[in-house]
């Protein structure tokens, strides 16, 4: 219980911290909104009507910086985010929604399965260490990782796209075609969504296999894994119960961390194939100068990681008592 309590206390202070820097940051940037806004209009716009969009984009020049604190807060504990410059006069909380289910469908799909398969190549590694998939994969996977996200999403719009036109060349779905809850408007999502997917899972699959491998080889060489061996149990169960069940313990963490990374997108790979999630909007926002919405982007990415680690803290203690009894 102490061990728990003391995670909520990290996760509490940790989230005030970054709310504060997030109400700091766009404060020490040169500009606001409704400045941006004006260049559009090229200075054409009256006083009365700058005055206008400031209190739209929720600035508040005539309150102090406390004041101004105490409103972020209460109204991001509203999820009040404020209206997007980028898609105006839409509200920023509208804008994320339309981008969200996109990038948690693409990316937290992609990093399960790279998890998932990473985890059970690395294990089957480690098992028959020496062998065939132990000489094959890792290395291969290893070096792919190293190439970035751009590279590998340009190879396969090349190979998969134009060379042999077996996939589209980006976007979530047709474009003459609506959204609507269809098997036959699913099977164009997921046609889509291919090509981005396969990019994230060749270069991140490296990195899951590798430390699944080595953990898994330190763990097969521990006093209970040899009893069990001496007991006569099943090859597959001291592979799975005994060795693979606290070698993939570190695993957990990190995955956790890749979770909570996926409300930010892979934006190379959102970029390259022109996929309408998370990823993509930031950059537009980045561009655009838009605060509001950058700032609930980064806000949701760091409750995102947060959450997700608490989650992983938790699932160890469960798997590990060792944790619970250290705390």
């Amino acid at each position: 219980m102490s061990y728990l309590v003391r995670r909520l206390e990290f996760f509490v202070i940790t989230l005030w911290a970054a709310l504060t820097i997030n109400f700091l940051l766009p404060r020490f940037m040169p500009g606001n909104p409704a400045e941006a806004m004006l260049v559009r209009f090229h200075g054409r716009a009256n006083p009365q009507a700058v005055k206008t969009m400031e209190i739209a984009f929720g600035i508040h020049t005539d309150q102090n910086a406390l004041q101004q604190y105490l409103q972020y807060l209460g109204n991001t504990l509203q999820g009040n985010f404020g209206t997007s410059l980028t898609f105006f006069p839409s509200s920023v909380g509208k804008v994320i929604m339309l981008g969200l289910p996109w990038t948690v469908g693409l990316v937290g799909t992609a990093t399960v399965i790279a998890f998932v398969l990473g985890t059970l190549v690395g294990m089957l590694s480690a098992w028959r260490r020496g062998g065939f998939l132990d000489a094959i994969l890792p290395p291969v996977f290893i070096v792919i990782s190293a190439f970035p996200y751009f590279w590998i999403g340009m190879l396969c719009l090349l190979l998969f796209s134009i060379t042999w036109p077996w996939f589209p060349l980006g976007f979530g779905y047709q474009v003459d075609s609506s959204i609507n809850l269809s098997w036959a408007f699913a099977g164009d999502v997921i046609w889509h969504a291919f090509l981005p997917a396969l990019t994230i899972v060749v270069t991140s699959i490296g990195g899951w296999i590798l430390t699944m491998r080595n953990t898994m080889i330190t763990t097969l060489a521990e006093d209970y894994v040899k009893m069990a061996r001496a007991k006569g149990l099943s090859p597959i169960r001291i592979m799975l119960m005994y060795a693979g069940r606290n070698a993939i313990l570190p695993n957990l963490t990190g995955f956790a961390m890749s979770l909570g990374f996926v409300i930010s997108g892979a934006i190379l790979v959102e970029i390259v194939f022109n996929y309408p999630g998370l990823g993509f909007m930031l950059l537009q926002a980045v561009n655009n100068e838009d605060f509001a919405l950058m700032q609930a982007l980064f806000l949701l990415i760091t409750v995102a990681v947060l959450v997700a680690v608490l989650a992983a803290d938790m699932l160890t203690a469960w798997l590990d008592p060792r944790t619970r009894e250290a705390a």
